[in-house]
Formats: structure tokens, sequence, C-alpha cells
């Protein structure tokens, strides 16, 4: 109708308000029509035009017609069009244009206007300038709402989370006291969902109820995220259900949120709940956040119902789309589905490549993922960091230190090794191919470290048994004023673990309850673990009863911990109380089950659990199950039984369970069976010093030297060497460790003396040296000596030497303790009245009283 009437088609209020209408209605297209049409254009239509392009992202677009309006006409652009041409720049995040803009801006005086200002604020933040942005801000003589909020965020979307807060509480005091609007709530909580703040999260939500915005949609949005980010997802779901006015961000939000926590079961209940009430669509960021949650085999069919749902609504053809489910089908071990996604993918970016290759490297098939690799680069698509990260990964999963090298080599030509990513990437590839002092020198050379890169070599220390440098690094993090995470507090407790270093092992305990870290599933397995693992299981028994969110996983360490412990009952119970209220248990709830009961000879129990766990919860038997049976029934002497079931398990046995096998023939001198059990242990393992020492003491236990002197000779000519036996003690937060041999316990007459006392002691109620435990071809009394050199006699001397009188000693050995070690340790508990707790390689030994809590059954 404007277009053919002649009154309205020249109409400058008209034709400007159809620009901006068409704008609005996403058709800028229409508008450029109409503003094309017109005979005589001004300022204001030019101003409709630029703004139109900008408000629909098209900022080259933009960006041409504001040129078009500097060079081909005599309009000076004003306080109206520079906005829009500002937000353009930071569309394209085109810094020197931006910035050239800026000038043209001070040259027509306008930089003392707060719409220019703002926007200059809001471009800069945008390209990660922030002390330009702050430049803008201090220098602006005049500050609107907007002003404040534009400031803080960019403080909060580049990092500077504590400026952030800062400055709204310098909003709020300032002299003209600005009253928070919507816009400031939903810009300061994501800061606090961000840092994991709480507390100061809450303060946002009760100033939200106070100015009556807290049932505004946005602000209500981003409180779900500051609740489920901050790991209270039960009080966002309270929000959540309370909510009547919901929009498709409320449901992506919540369904992100039970995804983060790895709750599948809520995930999909929420998913399908969407789809019940049809009032919101699902769309492509949904499908997004469920697929976090695909981690495990069990969520495969959630999965592919999923990604069904997906291809329904052609939400399959987006890009971001299509990439998470080729690594969510890597990552619940379907990478054969994984591999099918990529290849129906019309358009392969280095991103669906960088899927795919990082599905391989995590998942256990390093070589597929280097092939893939070179097949993306006959593609003519270059490697990107990630690429090269998930490229490294594979190495590391190799060992392959040769390519690996070659990689950081290349890495080095293009000039990534010090792409903090890349750098954590070469971190775990040289830990993981035992080169620890070459990580060491590439983490110094570090100038920012970031904690992801103190966590990386904390937690390689650990994994590679190295927890005295891990707990060093620990130290040396918390000095340089690092605050350690989740990540960081489970590589100690795990370091602490490995070396029973109990008092160590409280204090990151306090600092994880002081840093609200405790609640951390994770971290309370941890916890749960360190203690059970260091002798103090009523310690851990009491963190599991604390604990408010009782998991599968919480209930599975308090298992295991009573398992290692020997205490078979007590798990039992503990198992049977986890059934009463509704957990469902998993196969690693059946190993800490099936441990209990072998470390504590209930034999029948734990074969009718072995059969519970297939006929009644439905899980099927792995190696680990397979290994604890056997060495149930070979500790309780039934070895017919445990080779029968070695050779009819579907899978094929491991080294572990063969080695298991012959250390019970050991014990019961079967030599027959052990001998052919031997054989199939050095099938697997021809290299490893532990299979023929093993092998050498069943032959010394039946008095064969000639076999022992032919294993040993063996053992010499392949240049292997026996482990030395090794104890160590935590005495005043310092480990003290001792070498079997030792008999001089390193030349203290303090310590021959104490030995001698005790030894006189023990000897009084019925100690007699054990000289089976001997196992060389030696004199009687020769024999006697060598046991008294055992390294956990020489620790338990010097714990009552340091320690005070009453309190425990908590010993760990790197071997299964002897018989003659385990008859005077008892002996000794009861003559110096002490509890002496000893962790061998198998198990926990409680010595109280002359008796020990494993009923001699080890």
């Amino acid at each position: 109708m404007v277009a053919s009437s002649t009154l309205f088609h020249n109409d400058v209020v008209i034709t400007t308000r159809l620009i901006t209408m068409y704008s609005m209605c996403d058709s800028p297209l229409d508008s450029r029509l109409v503003f094309d049409g017109l005979e005589k254009k001004n300022l204001f239509q030019w101003n409709a035009m630029v703004s139109g392009y900008s408000r629909n992202k098209l900022y080259e677009e933009a960006l041409r017609a504001f040129i078009e309006l500097v060079l081909q006409t005599d309009f000076k652009p004003d306080n109206f069009t520079f906005p829009c041409v500002i937000k353009a720049c930071g569309g394209i995040l085109d810094v020197r244009l931006g910035q050239g803009v800026h000038g043209m801006t001070a040259k027509l005086g306008l930089l003392g206007d707060v719409f220019v200002c703002n926007a200059l604020i809001a471009f800069y933040g945008k390209c990660g300038l922030v002390d330009e942005a702050v430049k803008v801000f201090d220098f602006m003589s005049e500050k609107n709402l907007v002003s404040w909020n534009s400031m803080i965020c960019v403080f909060a979307e580049n990092g500077f989370a504590q400026e952030g807060l800062r400055l709204f509480s310098e909003m709020i005091k300032c002299e003209k006291s600005f009253v928070p609007d919507v816009a400031s709530l939903v810009t300061i909580l994501p800061v606090c969902a961000g840092e994991g703040n709480l507390e100061m999260g809450m303060v946002f939500h009760g100033l939200a109820v106070k100015l009556g915005l807290n049932q505004e949609l946005m602000v209500k949005n981003a409180l779900l995220d500051m609740y489920s980010k901050c790991g209270c997802l039960s009080h966002a779901k309270g929000l959540f259900d309370k909510d009547n006015n919901k929009n498709v961000v409320s449901w992506n939000t919540m369904i992100g949120g039970f995804a983060t926590q790895g709750d599948a079961r809520g995930t999909f209940y929420l998913l399908r709940k969407m789809q019940v009430e049809g009032r919101e669509k699902t769309n492509e960021v949904t499908i997004l956040n469920v697929l976090p949650v695909c981690l495990e085999r069990s969520e495969l069919l959630c999965l592919k119902e999923l990604h069904a749902y997906s291809i329904r609504h052609g939400f399959h053809y987006d890009q971001l789309v299509a990439n998470a489910f080729i690594a969510a089908y890597a990552k619940c071990g379907s990478l054969c589905s994984s591999q099918l996604m990529f290849n129906g993918m019309e358009t392969k970016t280095v991103s669906s490549w960088n899927a795919l290759i990082g599905g391989y490297a995590q998942n256990g098939a390093p070589r597929k993922a280097l092939e893939f690799y070179l097949q993306m680069i006959n593609s003519g698509i270059n490697p990107d960091r990630f690429s090269l990260g998930s490229l490294l990964l594979a190495c590391s999963h190799m060992k392959s230190l040769r390519f690996g090298k070659e990689i950081h080599g290349y890495l080095i030509r293009i000039g990534l090794e010090t792409d903090p990513f890349i750098v954590i990437s070469l971190l775990s590839l040289y830990i993981r191919c035992g080169k620890s002092a070459s990580a060491r020198v590439l983490f110094e050379e570090m100038e920012n470290k970031s904690l992801v890169s103190w966590n990386a070599l904390i937690a390689g220390y650990s994994q590679i048994g190295l927890p005295d440098e891990a707990l060093v690094l620990f130290r040396q993090m918390l000095s340089d004023g690092i605050q350690p995470d989740e990540i960081s507090i489970n590589s100690v407790f795990r370091a602490c673990s490995q070396l029973s270093a109990l008092r160590l092992g409280k204090e990151a305990h306090c600092y994880a309850l002081k840093a609200y870290l405790a609640e951390d599933i994770f971290v309370g397995c941890s916890i749960i673990d360190m203690y059970a693992k260091s002798g103090c299981i009523e310690q851990a028994r009491r963190v599991f009863e604390k604990s408010r969110n009782k998991d599968v996983a919480l209930w599975n360490a308090i298992i295991v911990g009573y398992g290692l412990h020997g205490y078979g009952k007590e798990a039992l119970g503990l198992f049977e109380k986890m059934l009463a209220f509704g957990m469902k248990p998993d196969g690693f709830t059946f190993v800490g089950i099936l441990m209990a009961c072998c470390h504590s000879g209930l034999v029948e129990e734990g074969l009718k659990y072995f059969n519970d766990m297939q006929n009644f919860h439905g899980i099927t038997p792995k190696l680990e199950h397979y290994a604890c049976i056997v060495d149930m029934l070979g500790r309780a002497g039934r070895l017919d039984e445990s080779l029968r079931l070695v050779n009819e398990m579907p899978d094929e046995p491991d080294a572990g369970i063969w080695s298991s096998l012959l250390s019970s023939c050991k014990t019961f001198n079967a030599l027959d069976i052990g001998t052919k059990v031997a054989e199939k242990l050095f099938e697997l393992e021809p290299n490893k010093a532990e299979n023929y020492v093993l092998l050498s003491n069943l032959f010394a236990a039946s008095g064969k030297w000639d076999d022992v002197r032919r294993v040993r000779q063996k053992m010499k000519e392949i240049g292997l060497q026996k482990d030395a036996g090794r104890s160590w003690i935590e005495l005043g937060g310092k480990v003290h460790s001792f070498m079997a041999g030792n008999t001089s316990f390193t030349g203290s007459k303090q310590m021959q003396n104490m030995w001698r006392r005790l030894e006189e002691k023990i000897r009084k109620i019925g100690y007699k040296p054990n000289t089976n435990s001997a196992l060389h071809e030696l004199a009687e009394d020769e024999k006697i000596e060598v046991l008294r050199g055992h390294s956990e006699k020489q620790a338990i001397c010097v714990g009552l030497l340091r320690t005070s009188k009453g309190e425990t000693l908590r010993i760990n050995k790197n071997l299964r303790i002897c018989v003659d070690c385990h008859n005077a340790a008892k002996l000794i508990s009861k003559v110096v009245e002490r509890e002496i707790v000893i962790r061998d390689n198998k198990r926990f030994h409680h010595f109280r009283n002359g008796c020990c809590s494993c009923g001699d059954y080890w």
C-alpha cells in the first residue's frame, strides 16, 4: 500500500519505520528494497538501514552501508549511527577497523555520548581488550545503567570474575546509586556460576527477590544456571518445578544441569517430560546439552534413541550436533557407530575430524586415531591444536615416545609449543612414556602455569608411582598461591594413599572441607579411599556416614575399603544396607564384595554373590570378577576348582589371574599345578621378575633347591632382579623407608637394642622364628639372621622409638608379609600394648593384643 501511494512513498517517517519494521521482523532484504526505492534519503533512513543489518548480525553489510554513507553522501554519522557500526566491528572481531571508528567518533566530538561509549566498551570487551574497555569506561563523564552493565559484562566474559563482582558493588554504592535491572542480574549471575560461588549467587538471588525481578524469565533462567553449576541441582530443580512460565532456555538449562552432574536418568527423564508437556519444542541446544551424559556403554541405547529423534527433527544436519554424536558414540564404546556417523556427513570440517580422531584416541584405539589423522591430512584439511592434542594423546596411550617427539618438533616449527592446551598434552605424553624429568623441564619452562598444568603433572606423578614428587609439587602449588580444585585434591589423596601419608591426607581433607570440595562425589570417594588405604577404616566410615549425597560410587568406595581390611561381614552388611536404600549396584560394587569375601575366607558367600550378580542384578562378569573368584578359591586351597574356572571362563585369563593362582600353589605346596600355571604365566609375561620369584619360592618351599638355582640363573641371563622387600612408615609428616637385609638398622644402636628387647619379650610368650619364611639355602642360624632384617621389623622398631605410648603404628610393605613377620607382629602388639597396622601388597593386617584381623587367613 505504501509503495503504491505517492503520498506515503516519500514520507520520511513512514519509510524509516518501514525499514525498521522489516529488519525487526528478520527481513533485512525487504528493508533494503524499501531503502533502495527511496528517491531521497536522509540520515535517519541510513541509520535505520545500518541498524537493521547490525540487528540481524549482517555485520559486513552494515559496514558496507556505513562506508556508502560516508563516501557517497554529505551526511555526518551521528550518535545513532556509530553504536550500530561499532557493534558490527565487534561482530567480525576487527580490532583495527573498530579502533578506526573509535578515532572517527573522537574527531566528531561524540566521545561524550553515553550510547557511543557503551558500544565501544562492548566492542573492546568482545575483542578481549579489557584495558581499552576500562579506559573508555573511566573516561566517561556520564554513565547510565547500561554503561555499568556493559563493563561488568566485559569483566565476566573475559575471566575477570572478581573485578566484575567488585564493579557491581561499586555500581550500587556510587553517587547515583543505580538500581540493578534484569540485564544486571543476568550478567552477574553467570559470574557466580563460573566461579562456583554459591554464597554470592544466593546473595544475588535475594537481591532479585527484593527488587521484584525474580519472576522475570531471563533472571529465573540465570538462577537455574547458577544453582546447577554451583552443585545445588536440587535447589535448581525446586525453582524449575515451581515455575509455570518456562521457555526452551529453561528446559535446556535444567537438562544441562543434570547432564553436567552425570545423572543420565534425570537428564533423559527431563527430556521426555519436555516432549510430553509439548509447550516448548526441543532444539539443537537441547540435544547438545543431553549428549555429554552419554559416557558409558549402558547409555548406548538411549544415545541411539536420541540420534533417531534428531534425525526425525533434522537436528543431525547441524555441524555441532553431528560432531557431538561422533564423540558420544565413541565414549559409549561404539566406535563403529561413531565412524558411520562421520561417514554420513556431507561436509567434514576440521572439528568433525577432531571428534572422530579424539574419540578413537580417548577410547582405546590410538592406532586408528593415527590412521584417521593421516587421512585428514591427505584430504587437504590442516590440523588445529585439538587435532594435534588428540594425536599426542594417542602417542601417550601407545607409549610411542619417538613419534611423540616428532610431533613436539613439528609443534615447535609452527609455533604451537607454548599453547596451554598443547603443553598439557605434551606433559601427559612424557609422563606416560616414563620421562618424568622431561615433563618437569617442560612444566618449569611454562611462563604462565595454569591450574590445569599443575593438575596434569601432579596427577601424572601419582599415576606412574611417584607419590613423593606429587606431594612436593602440591606443596609448591600452594606456596605459589594456586588454589587447588577437585582434580588437584583427588591426585593428592591418591598420592597419600600410595604412601599411607596419613598426616598430609588429613591436611588435604581439612582443605577440601574449607574449600567446599568435600561434598563433590569424586572427592568424597577419594577421601574414603585415602583413609581406608592409610589403615583408618573407622575414619573412612565416619566420612561416609557424614556424606549427604551417597551415590553408588560412595557406597563402592566404603565397601572396597572394608574388603581391603578383610572385614568381609561388615562389607556384606553395607551391601545389604545399600540395597535397602534402593541403590542399584554396578560391576565395581561386586568387585568390592568379592574382594571382601576373598580376604575374609567367606568362600560360599562369595560364590553366592557371584551368582546373584548375574542372575538377579543382570551384570555380566568381567575379568576382574573372575580374578576375585580365582583368588578366593585358591586362598581356600580349592586349587582344582580355581584352575577349572580359569579354563572355563569366557574371557582369556590375564597374567594377574595366573599370578594369583601360582601364589596359592606356593601357599599349599601344589608343585604339579604350580609348574603348569607358571608356564601359562611366562607365556604372557616372560620378562617380569615377580613371576620368576613366585616360581622360585614354590620350589624353595618344596625343598627343590636345584630348581630354585635354575630359575634364579634364568633371571640373571635375561637381566631380571628380584624386588627387595621394602617397608615405610610416616612419622611427623615424613616418610621413612627400610630395605630388607639391612640388619644393622641403618647403624643405630638404639634400633638394634629395641629389636633385642622385643625379641626377648615375644620369645617368652611363644615366639619362635619361622625359618620356612627364609627361602634361602642357608643354615638355621643364618636364616634367623635374615628374618631379623625383614623391612617391616625395622619399621616397627623405628615406629616404637619415635611415637608416644599407645599410638597406633601404620606401616606399608611392597610385598606380601611373611609368616614369621606376621607371627612376630601379633606378639609385639601384645607386649607393647599397641595396635600395629601393616598394609602389604594384598590387604591390611590389624594386629591387636596378640591377634590379627585376618584371622591368620591371608
